[in-house]
């Protein structure tokens, strides 16, 4: 029988689904993987090797959900302690030894990542339920009663900010800002830790495979990362500057999005087809900029309607809350085809936190692109920042890891200090980068669609790319090494 799979699993798995890694699932865990746990081998005769992970969350000995570290990457999961690993790896019966430390939130080692002398893996948590736990922002960094706290005080604000002055709301987001700026995850501007989990599990089952193992390579057309350009349109003075601040980039040769607030101002339709006639996007910026799109589930369901009326009236199919207000099981109840709602990291903003991703993924079938670079209103307003260098630097990490740099400027802001050159430079800089995808958030999510309903078989002794992808897109390896 023709192999067209590398590996077979005991059950989905979201990594192998998200790197498009080829699989196919057992339907039952094989005879050697212990009552509870879940496993992936090699398909071929022979094949020993195994990676091993715990399935059953509520099963007794794990240690709850919490903060851990993996040597240097934190992860947040229930945790296998290797009091308990040692019983389990006992009944696979192969001479076991634990490697990677893991340490919980006071420094104390707890558990391990165990391997074998015929090669497998044991990993005292689940890969999926880390990665959702960094994607939902379900990594537990504050208790529900702070929790709930912080989101009385924010709704406070939100209904008491009309009446204050613009220069008090801004002396106070500073001085707030130096409390925000202690927090220690995730960490500003860059939080590594889920893309350095991505390439601890490729290289554990690349070990596993022993073999380089193929997955569908992050951009399309032999790009190594992208470059995405948003504008939040927040007042009746953006409005004003949106001709300005679109002369500036389509003199440097850009593209961007542009999200407005379609009941704080009037958005006229003329507007509408000129930016789009130029080959921008439109999105929509909540419905009035308020603070309460999600403020209670009832103040939610009753927006939406309206939401979606003016999404279908300019043709837009993206959405960004206000102030990147945002509930996780809440997102693909909006109707559009993608959110940009979260941050990869952010403190400084009202709803704190991020899903640390330089990459989209999915909210059930949502398309979730994040938001990767700091704003400019808290680059530059809240931080007092005078030159581009943290947009410079962190666009070069996330080209190192080929990501996504999506930035948002606001023609509100940009106009103040000397903001407008830092943003003119930091375009001329990477504009003419050949290796960037400079692309709308549109035909991202377009991509990333096309991207998650294609898969890899082998053709002959290779592999080839099949599906809506295989004419743009490439097939990349991650190495046992």
């Amino acid at each position: 029988m023709k192999l067209t799979r590398m590996f077979e699993a005991s059950r989905r798995f979201l990594f192998f689904d998200y790197f498009r890694i080829p699989y196919r699932e057992a339907g039952e865990s094989p005879s050697d993987t212990p009552r509870g746990y879940a496993s992936i081998r090699r398909i071929a005769s022979g094949t020993q090797r195994a990676l091993y992970w715990p399935a059953d969350l509520n099963a007794a000995g794990l240690l709850p959900p919490a903060s851990y570290r993996l040597d240097s990457i934190p992860f947040h999961a229930a945790t296998v302690p290797d009091r308990t690993a040692q019983a389990v790896l006992a009944s696979i019966g192969a001479a076991w030894r634990p490697t990677d430390p893991i340490f919980d939130g006071r420094g104390q080692r707890v558990s391990s990542v165990w391997r074998d002398d015929r090669g497998s893996t044991f990993l005292p948590f689940d890969p999926d339920e880390a990665i959702r736990n960094y994607w939902s922002e379900g990594y537990g960094n504050q208790g529900r009663g702070q929790g709930r706290l912080i989101g009385a005080a924010r709704s406070s604000y939100y209904r008491l900010r009309p009446l204050i002055p613009r220069s008090p709301q801004i002396w106070f987001r500073r001085r707030w800002s130096k409390v925000q700026a202690r927090s220690q995850f995730p960490r500003w501007p860059v939080e590594p830790g889920l893309h350095d989990l991505y390439n601890f599990l490729l290289r554990a089952v690349a070990q596993v495979a022993a073999e380089p193992v193929p997955w569908v390579a992050w951009w399309p057309a032999g790009h190594s990362w992208a470059m995405v350009l948003t504008h939040d349109v927040e007042h009746e003075e953006g409005l004003r500057n949106v001709s300005r601040l679109r002369d500036l980039e389509r003199s440097v040769g850009h593209r961007s999005s542009w999200n407005f607030v379609p009941r704080r101002y009037e958005v006229g339709d003329a507007l509408i087809t000129e930016l789009v006639g130029e080959g921008c996007e439109v999105g929509v910026h909540g419905l009035h900029h308020d603070g309460r799109d999600f403020a209670s589930r009832s103040i939610f369901e009753e927006r939406l309607p309206e939401i979606r009326s003016y999404a279908k009236r300019w043709g837009a199919v993206g959405f960004r809350a206000p102030s990147m207000h945002r509930v996780w099981d809440w997102m693909p109840r909006l109707g559009f085809d993608y959110d940009s709602s979260y941050p990869d990291t952010d403190p400084f903003e009202p709803q704190p936190g991020g899903c640390c991703s330089l990459l989209p993924f999915f909210i059930d079938d949502l398309v979730e692109l994040p938001l990767t670079l700091p704003q400019d209103h808290t680059l530059y307003v809240i931080l007092s920042a005078s030159d581009e260098r943290v947009w410079v630097e962190k666009t070069d990490e996330i080209r190192r890891r080929n990501g996504m740099a999506m930035l948002n400027v606001h023609p509100d802001y940009i106009f103040t200090g000397g903001t407008l050159e830092a943003f003119r430079r930091y375009l001329e800089m990477f504009g003419e980068d050949e290796e960037a995808w400079h692309a709308l958030p549109r035909e991202v999510s377009a991509w990333w669609r096309r991207r998650a309903q294609s898969s890899i078989r082998r053709d002959g002794n290779g592999w080839e790319l099949v599906g809506p992808a295989a004419a743009e897109g490439s097939i990349a390896f991650a190495s046992p090494e």
